[in-house]
């Protein structure tokens, strides 16, 4: 098997990637639904209800995340997702018969959004640490990055056919079709070997729901990792908002709107597969990939007609799901086993959490400066950020001068603390290493990962170090 479909090879992995991809179709189909339902029946054109209703459901992400990073890593995973696979199911199709039946209101969708939200806060978690107990760690990296071509191939067809149902049939279907979805998703849980899991790794000493706070404090490449994902959760994630008024400034309607979904989606699929090709993630590509975000959403917002907007949708698909696979590669293989869910739960929190903070705001703009305005100053703060990063390789010594070259220069933007280990994440916190120092001799095996003078004794030998398992490269 190539080497960009390589996880693909364990049985269990194959059948998560099934059941999320039918899944998420499903999921894609409901968000463009709502959006579009709130935007033209509920609220007569008003972006800010649109993003009054995003808000409402990826807030709960940001609240709920020290019980949800916790419950992922006390629990076995495939328990917690089958509950909430069962319960999302129920309540899409609440909002379908509501829909149909003609009772369902602006406050009420309010109300079903905030509960759809405090579900996917337990769901996302569960759902991403998930993929460590499916595959061998080598291939981790690559897992993740078929994830993320899942979403986005579900992303390709669920908005689409969700303009084509609207139009057809009315939103309520599309609320019942993706309840029926989740089916596919509960048969694949109850299905996979359990046996073939990955063996859990115990708490040990990082019991409490405070453990992962303490763990990403000691590790700047994952604050600013962190602060990435809030940005662009905040203004790329809050694109329904956008193409909705977007799709009403060109004249388009509801297939118009599904239409730039699957436009965006057609780059996020291409950045998720060249994600899924590179052997391990590294920073450095999601700040590039940042760039590219800024530049290409800065273009956008100044396209004259519906296809030249629609075709720089692709390139802004590509950064976006770039920076999030990555960012979410580098979460997942940097991360000590026994709080991994409880990172994630957070590096989740900063993805939704950052919607929700960012869709009233954005919403606003959209509603009293057009749409426009809002794509150019989110642009605008996601190259921010980009700066703030580059500063940050710089400040902390990641940036060097090769030996023997004046103008040559060597970057290293991997953790600085051992990827696994026994100690409790508080000790783990307080073994990140020092900037090392560029030296004009070649440095001995030993000492090219060297152990924190404060590292726990309790790390073994025989455990790869992050500077062999993601030193820097020229």
């Amino acid at each position: 098997m190539s080497t960009m479909f390589r996880s693909l090879a364990s049985y269990n992995y194959r059948l998560w990637f099934i059941g999320a991809l039918v899944s998420g179709a499903g999921m894609w189909m409901q968000t463009t639904a709502q959006s579009w339902v709130v935007l033209t029946e509920l609220s007569d054109g008003d972006a800010s209800a649109v993003g009054i209703t995003m808000a409402l459901q990826f807030a709960p992400q940001l609240l709920l995340v020290p019980v949800t990073g916790w419950v992922a890593d006390r629990f076995d995973r495939r328990k917690p997702l089958l509950v909430t696979q069962i319960l999302l199911a129920l309540l899409a199709g609440a909002v379908g018969f509501m829909l149909l039946s003609g009772v369902m209101t602006l406050p009420l969708m309010y109300v079903l959004a905030a509960a759809l939200g405090v579900l996917t806060a337990f769901d996302n978690p569960a759902r991403q640490a998930f993929v460590s107990d499916l595959v061998a760690y080598q291939n981790m990296s690559n897992a993740v990055a078929l994830n993320a071509a899942s979403f986005n191939l579900a992303r390709l067809v669920g908005p689409a056919l969700a303009g084509v149902l609207i139009v057809a049939v009315g939103t309520g279907w599309v609320f019942l079709i993706n309840a029926a979805s989740f089916l596919v998703l509960i048969a694949v849980l109850v299905l996979i070997r359990v046996r073939e899991l990955n063996p859990r790794t115990p708490f040990g000493r990082a019991t409490g729901l405070a453990d992962g706070f303490r763990y990403v404090a000691g590790r700047s490449d994952l604050m600013v990792t962190f602060l990435l994902v809030f940005a662009v959760g905040a203004i790329a994630m809050n694109f329904p908002i956008i193409a909705s008024t977007m799709a009403l400034e060109f004249g388009e309607g509801a297939d118009g709107f599904g239409l730039m979904n699957t436009f965006l989606a057609i780059g996020s699929l291409f950045g998720a597969l060249l994600t899924a090709r590179r052997p391990k993630a590294r920073i450095r590509v999601a700040m590039w990939a940042a760039v590219l975000y800024a530049v290409a959403a800065g273009a956008s917002a100044f396209m004259p007609s519906y296809w030249l907007y629609v075709s720089t949708l692709a390139f802004t698909g590509f950064a976006v799901v770039t920076i999030f696979a990555t960012s979410n590669g580098v979460v997942q293989t940097t991360s000590a086993p026994e709080v991994r869910g409880r990172v994630l739960a957070l590096y989740m929190a900063m993805s939704m959490g950052g919607t929700a903070a960012g869709a009233p705001v954005i919403g606003f703009v959209a509603a009293h400066g057009g749409p426009r305005t809002a794509i150019v100053a989110g642009a605008a703060v996601v190259f921010l950020v980009f700066l703030v990063m580059v500063g940050w390789l710089f400040a902390t010594g990641r940036v060097t001068r090769r030996a023997g070259y004046r103008f040559r220069l060597k970057l290293d933007d991997g953790p600085r603390v051992p990827t696994e280990y026994t100690a409790s994440p508080k000790e783990a916190a307080a073994a990140v290493a020092a900037p090392a120092v560029a030296s004009s001799t070649p440095a001995s095996p030993s000492a090219s990962a060297p152990t924190p003078a404060s590292a726990p004794a309790a790390v073994s030998p025989q455990v790869p170090r992050a500077g062999a398992l993601a030193g820097a490269e020229d």
